[in-house]
């Protein structure tokens, strides 16, 4: 059976290692540092042994620029799926170098030409974050219909969400940056779901909830397989099935299928997002 390959949840490749992803694919292979197995892996990248070549980004641009070929270099594989995070704070102090959203957003027409179909695209509303200005308890909550709107107009439907997790490093990153994080109960994250429901049930969204099982059970959302190989299997140009084995080296709340990712955290991710669970360059 073929192989999905992911690059990658651990850092973002396309945004800050294009010239890495294009001679990766250039020479049919990855050699990366495995952070939990302590040694260099390689990963053949054969088009011929990848069924779906999964990218994930805040900044798609090196892609569409065809910077290092890299867009060139994609034509050779049958199937490549999209996930675009877009949370509407980008350009802020907690998403520094990730894009302003209306730039985020014009990359999506383009992104749609290269995906085939808008099936193959997941806007990623990921995390939801909130945090207090003096009296003001803050979120990017109120980009969402925003997003909606514009995603729905091209066809896209499946937005996958989750909230903070405020890992005990990114509470000091945090809180270095000033920022008055805050992390809500339960029930006011079931408030805030009742929004999100709203908006994409206006607009005809999926609601996918990412590694969150308390928040998946909520009306309205599913429990998100972030990489599916029986979606991805139904949406191959060629009808080639892909593995629906249970990724066991994820979290268990995750509910995605089999991939080898061919990222490293020794590629720190200079996105600067203060709320980043990975090993991000961040300069506060």
């Amino acid at each position: 059976m073929k192989k999905v390959i992911s690059a990658s949840r651990r850092t973002d490749l396309v945004a800050f290692y294009p010239e890495w992803l294009a001679d990766a694919l250039k020479k049919r292979q990855a050699d990366f540092f495995h952070h939990g197995k302590r040694k260099i892996i390689s990963v053949d990248l054969s088009p011929g042994k990848v069924h779906t070549l999964v990218l994930w980004s805040k900044n798609f641009k090196p892609l569409l620029e065809n910077r290092f070929g890299l867009k060139t270099l994609l034509a050779d594989y049958q199937q490549v799926y999209f996930h675009f995070t877009i949370t509407g704070l980008g350009g802020t102090f907690i998403e520094k170098l990730a894009p302003a959203p209306a730039e985020a957003l014009a990359q999506i027409p383009e992104l749609l030409k290269l995906a085939g179909r808008a099936e193959r695209i997941s806007v990623r509303f990921d995390p939801v974050v909130f945090w207090r200005e003096g009296s003001n308890l803050r979120s990017n909550l109120d980009f969402f219909p925003e997003l909606a709107i514009f995603i729905s107009s091209y066809g896209i439907k499946t937005v996958r969400f989750s909230f903070t997790q405020w890992y005990r490093k990114a509470v000091s990153r945090a809180r270095k940056a000033g920022l008055e994080f805050y992390d809500p109960p339960y029930e006011g994250k079931k408030q805030a779901v009742a929004r999100l429901v709203e908006t994409a049930g206006r607009y005809g969204l999926e609601l996918w909830s990412c590694s969150q099982a308390e928040i998946a059970a909520l009306p309205g959302v599913r429990a998100s397989a972030c990489i599916d190989g029986a979606r991805l299997s139904q949406l191959h140009p060629g009808g080639e099935k892909a593995s629906t084995s249970k990724d066991r080296s994820q979290r268990k709340d995750c509910g995605c299928t089999a991939s080898i990712d061919i990222g490293s955290y020794l590629q720190s991710c200079p996105n600067a997002c203060l709320y980043c669970y990975a090993n991000p360059r961040v300069k506060v």
